[in-house]
């Protein structure tokens, strides 16, 4: 389970930990400065969770505005959607709001390969360069097939996975 944590922007307060949104609103309801004036300002960090859900959270700009739709996101989407957001948002620029947006709207090509040399040999074997029959395969240079893929096509490493993408 995802744990964030709530630091006051007012130094005389202090933070609190929490894991869902009622608990965040009962802990921020209670909290005071040391004036006794309610605390309203929060920089929300990322504590502890799955290092994709800390990547999302990164790439998302999670703030007290949308930290409860990306806790919903943490438990619903699957890894190749979270993926799909870090990699759309916090590589090619797109922007995504939580509140409406869905994961599977973004075009975003992505293949779990180490490098783009495997790339390569996945499209060679998957037929999209033509019918190559078998004894020319071997004279194929996937090393300059993968350099023009990389005018396409990045790597990336994203909690612990590679991952070769393209941006459409």
């Amino acid at each position: 389970m995802t744990e964030l944590f709530a630091q006051p922007y007012d130094i005389s307060a202090t933070g609190f930990y929490f894991r869902t949104a009622s608990e965040y609103a009962e802990k921020a309801a209670k909290l005071r400065n040391s004036a006794g004036c309610p605390v309203e300002g929060f920089e929300l960090q990322f504590i502890d969770g799955e290092s994709i859900d800390a990547k999302l959270f990164e790439a998302l700009g999670v703030n007290q505005g949308n930290f409860p739709q990306f806790l919903d996101a943490c438990d619903a989407w699957d890894d190749n959607q979270k993926q799909k957001v870090i990699i759309a948002v916090g590589e090619c620029g797109y922007r995504f709001d939580l509140a409406s947006g869905d994961p599977d709207d973004f075009d975003v090509d992505l293949y779990q390969i180490d490098s783009l040399r495997e790339l390569a040999e996945q499209f060679v074997d998957e037929g999209l360069f033509g019918e190559i029959p078998e004894p020319i395969r071997n004279y194929l240079d996937y090393d300059a097939i993968a350099r023009d893929l990389g005018m396409d096509y990045s790597e990336t490493t994203i909690a612990g996975t590679r991952l070769v993408y393209r941006c459409a």
